[in-house]
């Protein structure tokens, strides 16, 4: 067994600018194909009803997308970016080559310090932001790190049984160490963020693709009754244990915390999410998860980036930023929101 965990409230992190490219076309997952009678029925209680989906698009087309955009919402040349860190996607174009490499030709970031992380699938936005506010911390002439992840299923049939249907969108995170974006508002500040692993899981879902045409890769869980007793048990535990000693560390009580944000997967994860910790989320999980189904490691990001447009967050406000992965690994983010008066 692997167990690993690790936090740190030392050395905050800003999300000075962020956006998001979605597809314009949406599915209705009512048109989903392929699906016995078990799956249907699971899938109709999810809470999902379209996806963005661009079959044109590959993963890294959405990264580019969405990147172009946050630089220009921050005014910003790539040529000053300082480092750019492509969160992996679940399924390469190609082997041997490297993705994060041509991104940075894509974006013109040439000066950019260049690579990818990943491995813990939804979580994996966590080790990006961990790696971007170390290379803040010990870098002092540099002042941007570029976060970029394409979301796009390995999977044609887009559907996880029993767990969600995944939709195509990219994401990118402008950090930095300033404490007001290019675009006027105050950015999101990252106070502190905890995550905890367990090797035990690492298997329990995944795609078997050697020697198979991509038409029929799926994703499979590997012992469904383990999903949904074993893991969940761990879960709430470890996200408990997670939340009670993140607002201990930051002197926080949870009448302190104006809201919770979780990653999409279906309306009874929300459920379950909430009894584990007792709290409640923020409704716009629920309204973007129906609208765009499960979106990987940009979900939790987005979801507090709709509420911050609806102005539904203040300044000083603190949020609590929830993500886990079946592989298993959990997370939390505590951001404080910065005065948002650029947010449209």
């Amino acid at each position: 067994m692997t167990d690993h965990a690790t936090h740190s409230g030392a050395g905050p992190v800003v999300v000075s600018d962020a956006a998001w490219y979605l597809p314009e076309r949406e599915i209705p997952v009512t048109g989903l194909t392929a699906l016995n009678e078990a799956e249907r029925r699971s899938l109709a209680g999810l809470g999902i009803d379209t996806v963005r989906a661009d079959d044109r698009l590959s993963a890294l087309d959405l990264c580019e997308r969405a990147g172009r955009e946050v630089l220009d919402r921050a005014g910003l040349d790539a040529r000053r970016l300082g480092a750019l860190i492509l969160v992996e996607s679940r399924a390469p174009e190609t082997f041997l080559s490297s993705e994060p490499t041509r991104l940075q030709h894509l974006l013109g970031a040439e000066s950019a310090t260049t690579f990818m992380v990943g491995g813990l699938g939804c979580v994996s936005v966590v080790p990006a932001l961990l790696t971007a506010r170390g290379l803040l911390a010990a870098e002092p002439g540099l002042e941007h790190v570029l976060v970029v992840h394409g979301s796009k299923p390995a999977a044609a049939t887009r559907y996880r049984h029993p767990v969600t249907v995944n939709g195509d969108g990219g994401q990118a995170l402008l950090l930095s160490r300033g404490s007001r974006s290019r675009s006027g508002s105050g950015g999101v500040r990252v106070r502190d963020i905890a995550q905890h692993t367990d090797g035990r899981f690492w298997d329990l879902f995944h795609v078997k693709y050697r020697d198979r045409p991509t038409s029929q890769w799926r994703e499979e869980c590997a012992d469904p009754r383990t999903y949904s007793f074993r893991l969940a048990l761990e879960t709430r535990a470890r996200l408990s244990a997670l939340l009670d000693a993140m607002l201990e560390r930051n002197g926080l009580r949870r009448a302190e915390v104006r809201g919770y944000v979780s990653h999409n997967l279906s309306t009874s994860g929300f459920r379950f999410t909430e009894e584990s910790l007792d709290i409640g989320l923020h409704p716009v999980c629920r309204e973007n998860l129906r609208r765009y189904g499960h979106l990987g490691p940009n979900d939790i990001f987005l979801n507090l980036y709709t509420a911050l447009e609806r102005k539904e967050f203040a300044a000083g406000d603190h949020v609590v930023l929830i993500t886990a992965s079946p592989v298993a690994a959990w997370s939390l983010l505590l951001v404080e929101i910065g005065p948002q008066e650029g947010v449209a």
